[in-house]
């Protein structure tokens, strides 16, 4: 952790929505004038499409029906806990951007599925933002919440996870339910091991519950709306929430133990600007006055 150079820290697995919350911290960015340097997780993959295709099939013929993105040795982790040291300690670092698709392609000049050169960072940052699937991982190699100075978890249940994950996948990548299917049972030895240990690292986690049926997501026709789910937020240590203050705020809210509250689906935004904005302001103003 930082005072001067303060580190956000957003995780969750893929299809989870780690997208649509930066978007909601980007907006408060915007608003209160935080000059950001935001670093997205696919960055940090160590390899391209093609080579991830050939490394994922000369694990298959050795056996190891397990590696995928989630995999620790899928990515460069440790490269992702210099940057953060380094900001931490400097305010500097540099990063890259993972080419998803011709849109992307046509704005960075780099074939889709491969990476851009690493660039330093601009100066005069207020803060580093991150979000991917790593952010808050910890192991014998690593040790990435150490770095962060807030650590935001986001973990709908997994059968909408997958719900939502079968239907980007198939609807944005040309993805079959079949190929979407033996990705997530790829992944699973990963999801286990390494996604969902950091939920325990995080300081506040959110996690989207539909109140619609996805007992099978692989047929679902449609993924829950933001209304037909609640929303259950976790913080590892409530000294000094208001939560007197968000139930006012948030109609709908209730509490359901010390650390938590549940809000309505189609608050989340809302939920997320009355948590968040007085703490960017918070990591601000001491990083300025370190």
């Amino acid at each position: 952790m930082s005072k001067k150079h303060p580190i956000i820290s957003v995780t969750g697995s893929s299809g989870a929505g780690t997208t649509t919350v930066k978007a909601t911290f980007d907006q408060i960015f915007r608003r209160e004038g935080v000059n950001v340097v935001s670093i997205e997780g696919d960055a940090f993959h160590r390899f391209n499409r093609a080579d991830m295709k050939a490394e994922l099939d000369a694990r298959k013929a050795k056996g190891d029906e397990t590696f995928s993105h989630f995999s620790p040795d899928a990515n460069e982790l440790k490269k992702l806990e210099d940057v953060f040291r380094t900001y931490g300690e400097t305010g500097t670092g540099e990063t890259r951007h993972y080419i998803h698709d011709d849109e992307e392609a046509e704005r960075h000049g780099v074939p889709p599925g491969n990476f851009t050169d690493w660039k330093p960072f601009e100066d005069g940052s207020d803060l580093l933002f991150y979000e991917g699937l790593h952010g808050a991982v910890k192991n014998a190699e690593v040790d990435l919440p150490k770095y962060a100075d807030l650590k935001i978890g986001v973990v709908p249940v997994i059968n909408l996870e997958w719900t939502q994950k079968i239907h980007r996948d198939k609807d944005k990548r040309g993805y079959t339910t079949e190929a979407v299917t033996d990705t997530i049972l790829r992944r699973m030895h990963d999801y286990v091991h390494t996604i969902t240990p950091q939920f325990s690292e995080t300081d506040i986690n959110f996690q989207r519950v539909p109140v619609v049926d996805t007992s099978n997501p692989f047929v679902a026709r449609w993924i829950p709306t933001a209304d037909e789910s609640l929303l259950v937020i976790r913080f590892k240590n409530p000294r000094g929430i208001d939560f007197q203050y968000l139930t006012a705020m948030i109609e709908g809210s209730w509490m359901t133990r010390a650390n938590s509250i549940v809000v309505p689906g189609g608050k989340m935004d809302l939920a997320m600007q009355l948590i968040f904005t007085p703490m960017i302001h918070r990591l601000v103003h001491e990083s300025k006055r370190a």
